[in-house]
């Protein structure tokens, strides 16, 4: 009476065991992982069918046309780098049985069906590429509901710069930005005492005129650096929205200078080594380093914004 209890165990007879277990007619068989999985993934094969049926002739279109430019050929990258994002994140989507957010959805989709017929239909390919983010939203709120758009909505929102620049908009940005980026590159090369002189968008120096094209405006390149720009703070998880606004807009300044600097560039090439090496191989590589000064410059002021928030709660999100 005055040892220990023997602790109650509860075990099953080799008969009970070999018994099948009988459920209630009222009780739902438990569901299977598998189960939770093939019909998101059932309904996604159908959604995506349905999504290139759409936009494969889009992209096929841009990549003859705008993609094809030198000024908007970032076009693919841009998608590249969202399904990218997308495809890091489907575990997360589909972990648990989804509730499809149906009213939202439709609401989505029905105006950026219209949207994408008016722009196929009177060939307006700004208006066609434009359809494919509420198109993507109304897919994704379908297949995961609010919480997996939730999850992805940089993704989606970040294909807004795979959309070609609608050309009224492009040439009432460009000029001004020509003219900006030749007055500076003019008076940087003269405070070097070069014999540069500059009417309208051409310089001339010495014997060589240089005209300063669309491509050296900085609006092209101030979409591609944009979007490396966001890009790069989606990867880095910063939490302070502070430090992201700062370094989004800190892009615009980085990519005049570096514009300015791919000008001077090109005037130092062409008055020292002559026109045929200014307007070969340098034209092109100057790209490069176009880019290179902005990825430099940003992950320079980057780094003096980590200085601050770092210490205020703006590092990178911990996972």
């Amino acid at each position: 009476m005055g040892g220990v209890q023997p602790s109650c165990h509860f075990q099953r007879s080799h008969t009970d065991m070999a018994q099948p277990v009988l459920q209630t007619s009222g009780a739902p068989a438990p569901a299977k992982a598998t189960d939770q999985i093939l019909l998101p993934l059932w309904s996604l094969g159908v959604f995506l069918l349905g999504y290139l049926a759409l936009f494969a002739p889009t992209y096929y279109r841009l990549a003859h046309t705008s993609w094809a430019s030198d000024d908007q050929g970032h076009g693919p990258m841009i998608i590249g780098a969202s399904v990218w994002l997308i495809w890091s994140k489907r575990h997360q989507l589909f972990d648990r049985v989804a509730v499809p957010a149906v009213g939202p959805a439709f609401a989505l989709l029905l105006p950026a069906l219209l949207m994408y017929a008016l722009g196929r239909s009177q060939a307006v390919g700004e208006l066609e590429a434009l359809a494919q983010i509420p198109v993507l939203a109304a897919g994704i709120l379908l297949l995961a509901g609010t919480r997996g758009l939730k999850l992805v909505w940089f993704p989606v929102v970040f294909l807004i710069f795979a959309v070609p620049i609608p050309g009224v908009l492009a040439q009432a940005i460009t000029l001004p930005l020509k003219m900006a980026v030749s007055v500076v590159a003019e008076q940087l090369m003269y405070w070097m005492h070069y014999p540069i002189g500059r009417t309208g968008v051409t310089l001339t120096v010495g014997p060589y005129q240089l005209l300063v094209a669309d491509a050296c405006s900085g609006l092209n390149s101030l979409f591609t650096l944009e979007s490396l720009g966001l890009l790069y703070m989606n990867i880095m998880d910063y939490k302070s929205k502070t430090r992201n606004l700062l370094l989004a807009l800190m892009i615009v300044p980085i990519s005049f200078v570096s514009n300015v600097i791919r000008v001077i560039t090109l005037v130092l090439l062409t008055f020292h080594f002559g026109d045929e090496v200014g307007q070969g191989f340098a034209h092109s590589f100057s790209g490069m380093v176009l880019f290179a000064v902005a990825l430099v410059l940003t992950f320079g002021f980057d780094q003096l914004l980590a200085k601050r928030f770092d210490d205020q709660g703006g590092a990178r999100a911990r996972v």
